[in-house]
């Protein structure tokens, strides 16, 4: 099995292949790749993603065929996808993060600040999640602490996308949306420790 994880010069991409190098099996690949062909071939499609989603976005585009290789085998084809952290907010709609931003439009909802009074910005470290909908990439992290660095959030969604999410300040952030094939994660699994372990290989798991 062929596991690409997305390079398009966003961070953070050795610590998630690292993650997904220790729960792959013998005989599977794990690539870091800036080549479309060789995410269109792969049996699991991973986009990390740390900055600014505009940034991000941009980084995306400069990969040469990326988005529409994406589109066909993602989004139209079926192939296992997860979304972290920025990676996730990318599915989405629009982006308001320095301007206004077009995503990859693959689930309902827009990127915007977290804007609960109170809070710190940031929302940086540990919280605790709670899983509202039956997924099997997440089945066994209801109530466990997962890692988060991030200050800007999916809002606008569809209930049917959220399948977990967390409470900061009194507000509910969405920490995990799916839909097919598609699974997004607001939090880092590879800072995760055991049970951001125990998602990645859930995922690799997972035959939607």
């Amino acid at each position: 099995m062929k596991i690409a994880l997305i390079d398009y010069g966003a961070g953070n991409i050795r610590s998630v292949y690292k993650s997904f190098c220790a729960v792959a099996e013998a005989n599977d690949t794990v690539a870091v790749t800036v080549a479309a062909a060789e995410v269109a071939t792969a049996d699991y499609i991973v986009l990390p993603g740390v900055g600014s989603f505009g940034d991000c976005m941009d980084g995306l585009g400069r990969c040469q065929n990326m988005i529409d290789v994406l589109d066909k085998v993602v989004r139209k084809g079926g192939r296992p996808f997860m979304g972290i952290c920025v990676g996730m907010q990318l599915l989405a709609e629009k982006g308001y993060e320095y301007g206004v931003h077009d995503g990859l439009g693959y689930i309902k909802g827009n990127v915007c600040l977290i804007d609960t009074v109170g809070v710190k910005i940031p929302h940086m470290g540990w919280n605790t999640l709670r899983v509202n909908r039956k997924h099997p990439v997440i089945a066994g992290a209801d109530g466990a602490d997962v890692y988060f660095v991030h200050s800007y959030c999916l809002r606008d969604y569809d209930d049917d996308a959220l399948i977990a999410d967390v409470e900061y300040g009194g507000d509910r952030i969405a920490a995990a949306v799916a839909k097919d094939n598609i699974i997004g994660l607001q939090f880092h699994p590879e800072k995760s420790q055991k049970v951001g372990l125990r998602i990645i290989a859930d995922f690799l798991r997972w035959r939607p």
